[in-house]
């Protein structure tokens, strides 16, 4: 009786685990090893934490995933998915990852670097640029024709700077060509490039426009293939504007004082910002970079987050803390972000559908990763 108990408990068990596997996100599979990375009592630590932070400032959903060497170690997900409808949030849900974008843009430009189909001092613009005149003539007497690749990833032209003139957020209704044409030529720089950072959407919007003339392929598509299909992520997308443009199993954006979710162009945003995904899909790609099936070699890892001469705390796509820590946040209205690839490669992501302005959220978000982080002391943050 007993061997036949076991083999039918054994059936059972592989028929749920085909069925489950099969899901989009793949996390069945994933919870059943578990165990072996988390126990119960540190699992129901980290919830506690969760709902605390949740219930004091009033987040709809919170997600969370924390990876090493490309695989997941946990992910959870917490409170609803749909402020509205009140759906449960849980880790199959997907989130705009807002400039989180960027690090995903990084890599993809160092894809190429090692395929010797680009160099950092490659010009962008003019007879020499990489984009030519695609977007009009560079004048003699213009700076345009001294920005180089490195420049805009590491936010050193000096011009376009994220705020209240941002180009990226302003002229909806215009196309992403449109766009980076007439800011070329009403915006032009005052200066040379290379002297000053100014954190710019816009020179990130130019690196995916890079990446298409390079690869003859769209953004989006390239980057799917040729690097998150290398490590196993999927499931990213560019998002879309307005609610009915939500894309299956993403959350719903909460709306607070004149912030508004769908009032902006995603689509445009794509390089800089667009992409929806699973917090456990943003933990795996940027936990693969330097282990075992690293997406890039050891000497592009090491040029990629060195900080560039003007800024001492920002290399090219990421932040650097003192602790060598890479990291970087994600905010649109409704959205908020943390990505953290800790010195030790343990790496982590929590995204929520909200967003706040003027209070401590942000340095307590962070606050509340590492104490999840540090209940569990076998990762080894």
């Amino acid at each position: 009786m007993l061997d036949r108990r076991r083999f039918v408990m054994r059936g059972m068990a592989a028929t749920l685990t085909a069925v489950l596997g099969n899901t989009s996100t793949g996390h069945a599979q994933r919870r059943e090893a578990e165990p072996e990375f988390i126990a119960a009592f540190e699992r129901a630590e980290i919830e506690r934490l969760a709902k605390r932070f949740i219930a004091r400032y009033e987040v709809p959903g919170l997600g969370i995933a924390f990876a090493r060497d490309g695989r997941i170690l946990h992910e959870d997900a917490f409170g609803v998915a749909d402020p509205i409808e009140r759906t449960p949030l849980t880790p199959a849900y997907r989130f705009r990852i807002a400039s989180i974008s960027k690090q995903i843009t990084s890599v993809t430009i160092f894809t190429l670097i090692e395929a010797g189909r680009l160099r950092l001092d490659d010009r962008v613009f003019g007879a020499d640029g990489v984009l030519g005149n695609d977007y009009g003539p560079v004048p003699t007497d213009s700076y345009l024709g001294d920005i180089r690749i490195e420049h805009l990833l590491t936010h050193t032209v000096g011009a376009w700077p994220n705020g209240p003139t941002d180009p990226m957020f302003q002229s909806r209704e215009i196309d992403q060509a449109t766009l980076i044409a007439t800011t070329l030529e009403t915006r032009p720089l005052v200066k040379p490039p290379g002297g000053s950072f100014a954190y710019s959407n816009f020179g990130y919007c130019l690196l995916g426009r890079v990446i298409e003339r390079l690869t003859k392929q769209p953004y989006a598509a390239f980057v799917q293939e040729s690097v998150l299909a290398r490590v196993g992520v999927s499931g990213l997308e560019i998002g879309g504007s307005a609610l009915a443009d939500r894309k299956p199993l993403e959350v719903r954006y909460q709306a607070r004082s004149k912030d508004d979710p769908y009032a902006f162009n995603v689509p445009r945003m794509d390089s800089h910002g667009g992409w929806i995904a699973r917090p456990a899909a943003i933990a795996q790609f940027a936990s693969a970079l330097g282990g075992v099936s690293s997406i890039l070699r050891r000497d592009s890892i090491v040029v990629m987050t060195t900080p560039s001469q003007v800024n001492e705390s920002y290399a090219k796509g990421w932040r650097i803390s003192r602790s060598k820590n890479w990291w970087h946040t994600g905010h649109l209205p409704g959205t908020t972000g943390l990505l953290v690839r800790a010195h030790t490669g343990l790496t982590w992501c929590v995204l929520l559908n909200t967003r706040h302005r003027g209070d401590q959220l942000d340095k307590d978000l962070d606050r509340l990763m590492w104490a999840m982080v540090r209940t569990v002391p076998r990762w080894r943050a």
